[in-house]
């Protein structure tokens, strides 16, 4: 890795621990964006907030609260990984628009405006009718881009996600996601969505998790990275990164916990799964942050550039975090 090359992964949802933390160095991670919220609800999010301290207050030579892209730099400096906050879901807003200014405060730097099921905000991708933006989606993606909390549709429906897109007057992102030509997941999305995505200034991340892999768990390194190949073609290499959505050591109750929440009484297995409630096994060449080595040299032998695989490999985050996470 060239020496001024960022390492930036922008969704992970992990069992958090000191074992975890210090793959992140070993991985030489600067930056990850963690998931803190699915279905919370702001007191809930808070009590999250909490654990996270403690995890800065034992891990402090690991790990550190980031903010902004400077937090990113830090890292780098002092040879720790910086922690961004964000939510899968609207939820620890509830419905009160006051408290994303107050999430904003307390950390927060992503939001997505719906989990595959409609919010209050956007629809999501597993619902049959797209709504598109509600009324007061529109209002909160406005106070979101006052602030500098990210609009993140990853999960979100086709109409939504381009209705976001126009209203937005700052570049949201696809955190983790990959392209729908590449395999037909009902979360992967679109030519239409990352070529908007793309000409908008946002960012797409591509994931790792098996479910919206070609092949699942088989998939290739030399097949993802043909495929990240074929989106900077789409989209341009300044608007791609990684967003391995990796789930590390979580135990297989978590899986019904992100799909099932609170909405309904019965298992949903999810796409993709056969029917079976649990994580599937990851690929062979990312198992955990210690191989985010194995990424970088796919994208070499697949014909990006330093200076493209720099871009890749956290560049592009890192300048979106420098714009994106203040106020407007």
């Amino acid at each position: 890795m060239s020496a001024n090359r960022y390492r930036i992964d922008a969704l992970q949802y992990a069992n958090w621990s000191q074992k975890i933390f210090r793959q992140m160095r070993e991985g030489k991670l600067d930056a990850v964006h963690v998931t803190i919220a699915y279905h919370e609800n702001f007191r809930e999010t808070v009590a999250n907030i909490e654990v996270w301290n403690g995890y800065f207050e034992r891990f402090p030579e690991l790990i550190f609260h980031g903010r902004t892209g400077d937090d990113v730099r830090l890292a780098r400096e002092t040879n720790r990984t910086a922690i961004f906050y964000g939510f899968q879901n609207p939820s620890p807003m509830e419905d009160d628009i006051r408290l994303v200014e107050i999430l904003h405060t307390l950390g927060a730097r992503f939001m997505q405006l719906s989990y595959n099921n409609q919010s209050l905000l956007a629809s999501g991708c597993y619902e049959t009718n797209d709504t598109g933006i509600t009324r007061m989606g529109k209002a909160v993606i406005e106070e979101m881009n006052r602030i500098g909390l990210v609009v993140d549709m990853s999960h979100s429906a086709e109409r939504s996600t381009l209705e976001a897109i126009e209203i937005s007057s700052r570049p949201i992102v696809i955190s983790h996601a990959n392209p729908g030509f590449w395999e037909p997941a009902l979360r992967n999305k679109s030519d239409t969505v990352l070529r908007q995505l793309g000409v908008s200034g946002g960012m797409l991340g591509f994931s790792i998790y098996p479910h919206h892999l070609k092949g699942k768990g088989d998939c290739t390194l030399q097949n993802f990275c043909e495929m990240i190949a074929a989106t900077a073609e789409l989209m341009g290499v300044d608007h791609i990164g990684l967003g391995s959505d990796l789930c590390q050591d979580q135990p297989d109750s978590v899986v019904e916990w992100m799909r099932v929440g609170r909405w309904t009484k019965n298992i949903d297995y999810g796409e993709g799964s056969a029917g079976r409630a649990g994580f599937p096994p990851m690929p062979g060449w990312f198992n955990d942050n210690r191989d985010f080595d194995n990424v970088e040299q796919g994208l070499r032998d697949a014909g990006f550039s330093d200076e493209d695989t720099g871009k890749i490999m956290g560049g592009n985050w890192l300048r979106f975090f420098d714009q994106n996470f203040g106020p407007a």
